[in-house]
């Protein structure tokens, strides 16, 4: 096949670069310059994409003799990826980047060139399966490592963008074998440490960050029965389960801790409470695809059980969900997945990212709109 290989600059994409071009596929690197920000460089930066990425992917493609390019497309990630991320925080919910960029840049405009140009896949260096069923139709499933699992955040891949999907990681058992190829191989990457936090947050300031872009407004801090307990410099500036920075001049009852339960930004108002308030029941989701065919009760609306699953590290909890129609502000019914949680999570925000598992394969995801504490609910 004709394989477009996304080179971020680390040891994972070039290894699985590499596999591609040993399996006998005609391979082409590419790497996505996705910012124009100045200051860059790993030595002040914490995330991928630096410059200094861009030249460690361009000595990989050198060693493994495979052409290479740098494909511009830092103005659609300033407006689908750090904008969409502006926003959600001015809305009071928390996104995740990463689902998005892998949503809009690596497997949206980025599979979309490739398949323009002839390419029959992209290929990354993501931790993460996909297997065939009898019938031929492609499903995407845990790695073979639960503890570099990637699947979460490729839960966002439709039936579509999986048919030219390819993840030679896969079924590596470690990350210390990836990195033990490289050495083998002579890329230099072999031992470059990973990249963490928000990419186009270099010091990984996101509160710093964020008070720049977004207007910050002092308000109200109140309790779980409505009232006022202290003030913030920004509500925006919060996240829900958030303990620290409070700064309450009114202590609980109860002599305990307080955290953030839920951020509203029309009021701008912060609602804190006990930690047994954190715990989350029902999550309701919009924007909801499904990776690969969805399975038969998704279509009849009959409820299913799954694991859910809302942080890329998190842990799956046993759930059952559903499909309901709902209108929209505009009357247009849209799906609305509703996920009832057998076992509560903690500090579950609007913003977040849900994905429903079966075993190993994913099934879908969500944007979580609403997390619902039944024990709040009765207050």
């Amino acid at each position: 096949m004709r394989v477009l290989a996304a080179m971020s600059g680390g040891v994972d994409s070039a290894v699985a670069a590499a596999r591609a071009v040993e399996a006998g596929h005609d391979v082409v690197g590419v790497h996505l310059a996705l910012s124009r920000m100045p200051g860059t460089l790993r030595t002040g930066s914490r995330g991928c994409c630096t410059i200094e990425d861009s030249r460690d992917a361009w000595r990989a493609c050198d060693v493994l003799g495979i052409p290479y390019y740098v494909w511009d497309f830092s103005e659609r990630f300033k407006e689908d990826v750090v904008q969409d991320f502006i926003d959600e925080y001015a809305a009071g919910r928390t996104p995740n980047p990463c689902m998005r960029c892998n949503e809009r840049i690596k497997f949206a405009a980025l599979l979309e060139k490739a398949i323009a140009l002839g390419f029959d896949a992209v290929c990354t260096g993501h931790y993460a399966k996909v297997i065939e069923d009898a019938d031929g139709n492609r499903e995407l499933h845990r790695a073979a490592d639960w503890a570099k699992d990637q699947s979460y955040v490729l839960g966002v891949l439709t039936h579509e963008q999986l048919k030219h999907s390819m993840f030679p990681l896969a079924d590596t058992p470690s990350k210390a074998e990836v990195r033990a190829e490289a050495e083998r191989r002579g890329l230099s990457v072999a031992n470059k440490p990973d990249s963490h936090d928000i990419c186009f947050i270099p010091d990984g300031d996101t509160a710093g960050w964020l008070a720049e872009k977004i207007e910050m407004t002092t308000g109200d801090i109140v309790d779980e029965t409505g009232a006022k307990v202290g003030e913030h410099g920004g509500a925006n500036a919060f996240t829900v389960g958030q303990r620290r920075g409070l700064k309450l001049g009114r202590p609980a009852a109860d002599g305990k801790p307080r955290f953030v339960l839920e951020i509203r930004p029309k009021e701008n108002k912060v609602v804190v409470g006990p930690e047994a308030l954190l715990a989350i029941d029902e999550i309701r989701g919009i924007k909801v695809s499904w990776a690969g065919l969805p399975i038969g009760e998704v279509s009849s609306g009959a409820d299913f059980d799954c694991h859910a699953q809302v942080r890329a590290h998190g842990d799956p909890v046993p759930a059952s969900a559903r499909i309901e129609r709902v209108a929209d502000d505009a009357g247009i019914e849209r799906d609305s997945l509703v996920v009832t949680l057998k076992d509560p999570l903690r500090g579950v925000s609007p913003g977040q990212t849900v994905v429903l598992y079966q075993g190993s394969r994913v099934l879908g995801q969500a944007t979580i709109d609403a997390a619902r504490s039944l024990q709040r609910a009765e207050l």
